[in-house]
């Protein structure tokens, strides 16, 4: 499975969410602290304050307790006027501690509180009705030992009893609450730093993701670039990173490949371009002597001439009808191929490209094994091209038997296609033909090295295609794959 690279911008909109989740989760956990810190803080504050106002309540009860010792004790007369405006601020205490108390203990421990000291107020304004208008001294001095011993072992002891209790409760409160702001700072601080290690890893995660997906590519794209402008074509630039730079990479290397394309074909056409320059004058040259000569031969051709006098001329002929077929395959190959398509036979062009090469089949004794014919072997076709191509190969083949060999020919025709094919048992092809290339290897001591080329070229301007494949036993299977009609519209080819 191929894996797709992640586009630059689906990247950079994850980045954004990511920092801007950072964002949030920071913002989040700074409201959050501070939420809790507020909600600690105010809970602190609520204690103090019911703290503060009991101590009042207490400092305002000793405050009328001296009062009323003054009334007694010191006649004061303005006593029980100042004790009056006491009870007056110690209730407007309570009123506030039952405005700022939280939960069922600080109520009930409040308002026991208050019920003591009602108990305490009303005690102790009947000693204010009871003391008026007594004259009597032993009355008094019971009144004011009731005041020394019973009021401060009864109601006042009471009070502080719930006072205390109260005291306490308050006191664990704040323990509590103490607690539960070090638990807050604690969370705080690390719903602080989670972001922090957060953003970190973000930095390096981002830094570590520039490198990988954005600066080895575009390092591997200028490096590229460089070696393709020298003139190494083969180099490739990595296809990697974001998906855009991997575009990048791709479009380079495909560039690269278009350049040698280019260069391939640039190269080939000047070869032919130098060689169609060159090689018309050359045969123009060498086919005048070459006729003289051959005239010259047949001249001389006497059958009073020795034996080996006639071995001589006759292998002059041969000669210069060897070097003719070269002359003329080579500008075959370098000029225009116009095919001239009629209709004709398989059998003709078999036979035609047979005919010229009798003579070497029976110096190697080779067995040729022909097809049955049919009568549908027609063909719409360019005969003298297609003849000239089989002879070709078939030169080629005989070449390349041993004596005795054998030599196979076979036709197969399908629904849109003929399909010939050549067999040899020969030593085989010491290479592999190469269909754009303007010559091939030739392992004959006179070859051109163009045979095989005007072949691939014939083929292909016939609409068909020329296949070369080793045989298991030894030899080589050449194959020709041919249209039933030839394309009208594809009749000239370089």
């Amino acid at each position: 499975m191929i894996k797709k690279n992640k586009s630059l911008k689906d990247l950079l909109l994850i980045h954004e969410l990511a920092f801007i989740f950072l964002i949030l989760l920071a913002a989040t956990s700074g409201a959050i602290g501070i939420y809790l810190w507020g909600n600690s803080s105010q809970e602190s504050n609520r204690i103090n304050s019911l703290v503060t106002e009991v101590q009042q309540t207490r400092g305002d009860l000793y405050r009328q307790m001296k009062e009323l010792f003054d009334a007694y004790f010191l006649d004061d007369l303005g006593a029980h006027a100042e004790y009056n405006n006491f009870t007056i601020s110690v209730e407007k205490h309570f009123v506030q501690l039952k405005k700022i108390t939280v939960g069922n203990a600080e109520k009930t421990a409040i308002d026991d509180l208050h019920a003591s000291y009602k108990e305490f107020v009303f005690e102790t304004s009947s000693l204010f009705d009871q003391g008026k208008g007594i004259s009597n001294d032993a009355t008094k001095n019971a009144i004011k030992r009731s005041l020394n011993s019973g009021l401060e072992t009864g109601l006042f002891k009471r009070y502080e009893d719930i006072l205390a209790h109260t005291e306490s409760l308050l006191s664990q409160k704040q323990s509590e609450l103490d607690k539960q702001l070090i638990d807050t700072k604690r969370i705080s601080t690390i719903l602080l730093v989670i972001p922090l290690i957060l953003a970190v890893l973000l930095l390096m995660f981002s830094r570590v993701f520039l490198k990988r997906a954005i600066v080895k590519p575009i390092n591997g794209v200028l490096k590229a670039t460089a070696e393709i402008s020298a003139g190494n074509l083969t180099h490739r630039a990595p296809e990697e990173g974001v998906a855009e730079l991997a575009a990048v990479s791709k479009a380079v290397n495909d560039m690269a490949d278009q350049l040698g394309l280019s260069q391939e074909a640039l190269v080939r056409t000047e070869k032919q371009a130098a060689q169609g320059l060159l090689v018309p004058m050359l045969a123009h040259n060498i086919r005048n002597p070459l006729a003289s000569i051959r005239a010259v031969a047949q001249v001389m051709d006497d059958p009073e001439n020795s034996t080996e006098t006639n071995e001589y001329l006759l292998g002059i002929i041969n000669t210069v009808d060897r070097l003719e077929r070269w002359t003329g395959a080579l500008l075959a190959y370098l000029l225009p191929l116009k095919p001239q398509p009629n209709n004709t036979s398989f059998k003709d062009i078999i036979e035609g490209a047979l005919a010229p090469l009798q003579q070497k089949i029976k110096e190697k004794s080779i067995e040729v094994l022909l097809p049955s014919w049919r009568k549908n072997n027609t063909i719409f076709t360019d005969q003298h091209l297609l003849e000239q191509v089989i002879y070709n190969l078939l030169l080629n083949a005989i070449d390349a038997s041993s004596k005795a060999g054998k030599l196979e020919i076979r036709l197969n025709i399908a629904q849109q296609v003929y399909e010939l094919q050549l067999l040899d048992n020969g030593c085989g092809m010491p290479f592999t033909p190469d269909p754009s290339a303007i010559s091939a290897p030739t392992t004959k001591r006179f070859g051109t090295g163009l045979g095989i080329p005007f072949a691939f070229k014939v083929c292909d301007a016939l609409g068909g295609e020329l296949k070369y494949e080793a045989r298991p036993e030894g030899g080589t299977v050449i194959t020709i794959l041919l249209p039933k009609t030839l394309n009208s519209a594809s009749n000239q080819f370089m």
